[in-house]
């Protein structure tokens, strides 16, 4: 691992971490020895960052170099926290994981007692209803959707009946109870809308077709407009 790359990721582990992390269980999170623990919070000390704690005791990040202040109020911190709960509950693990990156990210950067505000939200989320499992084959949407590359997959209509598809994936919708791919398909040489969960055998192609994305989907978006729009 690339030594900027270890960094990081021990900011990330002290971030995110219950506080002082021990360098053991720093250690743990990003896969290094002890040793190179000690000599890469050395390293981040001697580049500016404020790590408070030493070897038997753990550590803390009081400040974070790395990102500006923010200045954020109270309500806003709430709402961060809340929409990024809102993600763990729905997204993919990698997507959940994500979140909680974020938000010890913004929790990092801001003040002491901000900070304290931020650990004890007054929102929360619950849901009694479980969402179904994210497809396995999401995060290569998303790598698809990203790259402005074409997917091959086979797709099941609601009849049961199977084709095998090439599409051009948009953007992916998150709805109640399911998720959905917004793509331009070659085969119907129009604009569709495929649910995740009746995508099978899905694979990246090397079709490009990059730059089209953002000018396709608002296509697709204001056509959607148009048929559900009254007469």
């Amino acid at each position: 691992m690339a030594r900027a790359d270890r960094l990081f990721r021990l900011l990330q582990a002290l971030r995110s971490l219950p506080r002082p992390v021990t360098a053991e269980r720093l250690a743990e999170e990003t896969g290094v020895s002890l040793r190179t623990v000690y000599r890469d919070i050395d390293g981040l000390r001697a580049g500016g960052a404020l790590i408070d704690g030493a070897a038997g005791y753990g550590y803390t990040l009081t400040e974070d170099p790395a990102l500006p202040p923010q200045m954020l109020t109270r309500l806003e911190v709430e709402a961060l926290a809340l929409g990024l709960a809102e993600i763990r509950l729905a997204g993919d693990p990698a997507l959940a994981r994500a979140a909680d990156s974020a938000l010890s990210k913004i929790i990092a950067t801001l003040p002491d007692r901000m900070q304290a505000q931020a650990l004890h939200n007054a929102h929360q989320i619950y849901r009694y209803e479980k969402r179904p499992p994210v497809p396995a084959h999401m995060p290569l949407i998303r790598q698809a959707i990203w790259e402005e590359r074409a997917l091959d997959l086979s797709y099941t209509d609601q009849s049961g009946g199977q084709t095998r598809r090439r599409i051009r994936p948009l953007s992916v919708v998150f709805l109640d109870r399911s998720l959905m791919c917004l793509a331009f398909c070659t085969l119907r040489q129009d604009f569709r809308r495929f649910h995740l969960v009746q995508m099978s055998e899905v694979a990246l192609t090397d079709e490009s077709f990059r730059p089209h994305r953002a000018a396709l989907l608002r296509q697709m978006i204001e056509i959607m407009r148009k048929r559900t729009r009254p007469a």
